[in-house]
Order: C-alpha cells, then structure tokens, then sequence
C-alpha cells in the first residue's frame, strides 16, 4: 500500500514539474528561430532538467522514497509532467508572435 506523503511528494513533483516543462517549452519556442531546434531542445533538454530538479527535490525532502517501482516512478515524475508541460504551451497558449507586446518606448 502507498503512504499518503508519497502521493503527496509525487503530486508535488508533478505540479512543480509541469510547470517547468511548460515554461521551458514556451522560452525554447521564444528563442529559437527554428521549429524544429525548439523541438528539439524540448525533447532533450527538459527531461535532463526534470532528472536533475527530481535529484534535488526527492534527496533532501524525501519525496517519493516508498515507491516500489523506479519505471512507474520516473512515468509520473518525468513522463506525464513532460507530455503536459508541453501540450499546455503548445495547444492552450498562444503562439509567441500572436502576443502583442507594451510600447516600451517613451
């Protein structure tokens, strides 16, 4: 049986991680040029950076440490808040050149 502080702990690695997906996803789409550089920057880049913010969450707080499955636990740490991260910024977001930006000029 799982402990309730371990669902908690993967909620909050899901959260935290989705987020970082999908702004990473947005930065890649703002800064490169190219579709496919921002394809794929996304699809190497953001999963290293979710290995290492997991290494980091889960060492000193102990996040996730009851799970039994390493495969089942790198799905919902890395997997499922990749594919959302992604999917949020791609079909609910507006593409970056549709946004109109503030004059900064005075």
């Amino acid at each position: 049986m799982v402990a309730v502080s371990t669902v908690i702990g993967y909620g909050i690695l899901l959260t935290v991680h989705t987020a970082i997906a999908a702004i990473a996803t947005r930065f890649f789409r703002i800064r490169l040029t190219t579709r496919w550089g921002a394809a794929l920057y996304a699809a190497l880049l953001i999963p290293l950076l979710l290995v290492v913010s997991t290494m980091l969450l889960s060492g000193p707080f102990g996040i996730g440490t009851a799970a039994g499955d390493r495969t089942t636990a790198l799905v919902v740490v890395i997997g499922i808040p990749l594919t959302l991260g992604i999917a949020i910024d791609l079909l609910w977001m507006p593409h970056p050149d549709e946004v109109e930006l503030p004059d900064t000029t005075g």
